[in-house]
């Protein structure tokens, strides 16, 4: 097998996490040349996989079949002949450019009529008891494993390596807000599904205080898209505007906000695709969870401590709190957030 293709997932956590099947993928071919097609906003994550040889940036719009550009797509990828296909998505749309492109082994979940798009398959598993997203993926590779004769595939934790470019931006960055590196702390007040995967603004502006007050030297970097902008700044009113609470929300690429994470002393997250890249950067890190699942969505490091309260009502996997309570991430107090912080070094 010489030349790989993968489907990326839409959303950066996942993208995280389909990290430890591209290194199947070449432990199986190690002389295989892996190229990815993505959205420009995952682009970012498989920059930072090893295993990658070229992405290929498409700007599929979500829920839009857009015909004419997956023809062009696939015409152009027909040319490179690909021998194998990985659809990690689960839409009908992302199956399309594959079969088009005429690759002729396509590997995915059955899903949203792909039958024949789709080739080798695999059933989804169901909603209960589902595996680590991780997990799911890898087992993509085991069919090629298989046919090869090699044995079963052992589960691995996601690994991203840090670009020197985005680095080297960062910390002109930080030298010119005059905040030095070996004290920072990240902290992430968004999530992209809603507010049932956000903590509330003002136990972020509680712990702020906190940590601050226990390390005078500490800089607190908020960081997320620029839709996390305007939460941001309301933990920053919150938390009394000090001067070393820095809104950095929209102000970074997702290049950037890798390598930020990965200089951070502490990282403290709701389950968003930043605690994912911060766990394949092994960075000591706090995860709060609310209405999903960190039994399927894990942060995959050793260098972790999850926050679940794992009420009866939770995981309901809810845009909005169908109680109307949210107790699920209002009843993590700031100090349990902060206590935990104390435990990861």
């Amino acid at each position: 097998m010489n030349r790989i293709l993968i489907i990326a997932p839409n959303w950066i956590g996942d993208a995280v996490m389909s990290q430890p099947l591209l290194a199947s993928l070449k432990e199986i071919y190690p002389h295989s040349s892996i190229d990815v097609l993505a959205s420009p906003w995952v682009a970012s994550i498989y920059r930072s996989c090893a295993e990658v040889n070229e992405i290929i940036e498409a700007g599929l719009a979500h829920k839009q079949l857009q015909w004419g550009l997956r023809k062009k797509i696939a015409a152009q990828l027909k040319t490179r002949q690909y021998e194998a296909c990985f659809v990690l998505p689960n839409s009908f749309k992302s199956a399309l450019i594959p079969w088009l492109a005429n690759i002729p082994f396509r590997v995915g979940y059955r899903g949203e009529m792909r039958f024949g798009l789709i080739n080798f398959s695999l059933d989804n598993p169901k909603k209960i008891n589902r595996p680590p997203m991780a997990d799911h993926y890898l087992a993509l590779a085991q069919v090629l494993s298989e046919s090869k004769g090699s044995g079963n595939l052992e589960p691995a934790d996601p690994k991203l390596n840090v670009s020197a470019i985005a680095q080297e931006t960062i910390r002109t960055k930080l030298r010119h807000a005059s905040i030095p590196e070996e004290s920072i702390y990240v902290l992430c007040p968004g999530a992209e599904y809603g507010v049932t995967k956000r903590w509330p603004p003002e136990h972020f502006a509680d712990l702020i205080n906190r940590l601050i007050a226990t390390n005078s030297l500490a800089h607190i970097i908020l960081l997320g898209g620029k839709g996390d902008h305007n939460l941001a700044k309301s933990i920053q009113t919150q938390a009394g505007q000090s001067t070393h609470l820095h809104n950095w929300c929209g102000e970074t690429s997702l290049d950037e906000a890798i390598a930020l994470i990965g200089m951070s002393k502490t990282l403290i997250t709701n389950d968003s695709g930043l605690m994912h890249i911060g766990a394949a950067l092994k960075v000591p890190q706090v995860a709060i969870f609310g209405s999903s699942d960190p039994r399927h969505t894990p942060p995959l490091s050793n260098k972790a401590k999850v926050l679940w309260l794992n009420l009866p009502c939770s995981p309901c996997h809810k845009r909005e709190c169908p109680l109307g309570h949210l107790k699920c991430l209002k009843d993590i107090l700031p100090e349990d957030v902060f206590q935990a912080t104390q435990t990861l070094y």
